[in-house]
């Protein structure tokens, strides 16, 4: 039963870190840019679309379209491999730390929430259709 708590917990974490996000002025990110956003600052290592393509399990072309939007926000930037230049390495920025820090305090906010507001027990899928109809 305690890992279900804290499966509950985690994702009413999830939750209001997402609507504080959704909120504030600043970068909406999907869910697929905000994976490859933080697989690549919180991994060591250089990332290359392929690596990350690989990593995250998905399509070159995908991982490609989210580094165009962020770079289009300034959280990441790529440049060509100087020792392959078939390779495209993916770079942090500085935007990106500051926004990352920002999401930390966000997560941190909501965790502080949930500690002393735990979730309610949520509702069964079939209890959600049934309310809505």
């Amino acid at each position: 039963m305690a890992t279900a708590q804290t499966a509950d917990q985690l994702v009413g974490i999830l939750r209001e870190t997402v609507v504080a996000l959704v909120r504030r002025d600043g970068p909406d990110l999907s869910a697929r840019q905000l994976g490859v956003f933080l697989t690549c600052y919180l991994r060591d290592g250089g990332h290359t679309v392929r690596g990350l393509a690989a990593e995250l399990n998905v399509s070159k072309p995908a991982i490609t379209r989210a580094l165009d939007r962020l770079g289009e926000l300034d959280l990441a930037r790529r440049k060509i491999d100087p020792l392959d230049r078939r390779s495209v390495l993916v770079q942090r920025t500085l935007k990106g730390a500051a926004f990352l820090r920002d999401l930390r305090s966000i997560m941190g906010e909501a965790g502080a929430h949930m500690k002393k507001n735990p979730a309610p027990a949520p509702r069964e899928a079939g209890s959600a259709r049934r309310a809505s109809a």
